[in-house]
């Protein structure tokens, strides 16, 4: 039996292009000390997946990196310490694994708000990628300094978190 030849390069694994020039992406900072997770969550999200670009195609990465200093000193509204609840399986029977939010944070400080970006972006190859291009760092200092990031924009912002820097 003969085989078929193929004339198409296969793709193995997912290749992402980046944008050169005007549109590359770009880097910033953001200080989440007494953030609310969900409300700076939902502002990481946008930025990483390149929905505050006029540019924004939803199959296509044109977000941004964003570093995340303080990401160990968030804030959870009412009870959310003891009543939010994190679930790991390990695919064997018996295998469910829950901790509160205050457990998770002790062990992983950076995992509550890495775990509400991830629920706010879609479940893809893509978004797996984009998710690299978030930096939660414990404390103030990064090595990304080379890479000259910037303040992010209030335009990028939403306005609650906007006013929460204002007052402080």
């Amino acid at each position: 039996m003969l085989k078929q030849k193929s004339y198409q390069a296969k793709q193995c694994g997912a290749h992402f292009f980046e944008p050169k020039g005007p549109n590359a992406p770009k880097w910033f900072v953001v200080d989440a000390k007494d953030q609310v997770v969900g409300r700076i969550a939902t502002v990481l999200a946008r930025v990483i997946t390149g929905k505050h670009k006029a540019t924004y195609t939803r199959h296509a990465d044109a977000g941004d990196f964003v570093v995340v200093l303080n990401a160990d000193k968030i804030a959870l509204t009412r009870n959310k310490w003891d009543d939010k609840k994190y679930y790991d399986h390990s695919d064997f029977v018996g295998g469910l694994k829950i901790k509160t939010a205050k457990e998770m944070h002790a062990k992983h400080p950076t995992e509550v708000l890495r775990r509400a970006v991830w629920g706010m972006t879609g479940k893809t190859s893509l978004a797996r990628h984009q998710m690299k291009k978030l930096k939660l760092i414990v404390g103030t200092e990064h090595e990304h300094s080379s890479q000259n990031p910037q303040p992010l924009p209030m335009a990028a912002t939403r306005k609650t978190v906007a006013a929460k820097k204002k007052a402080s």
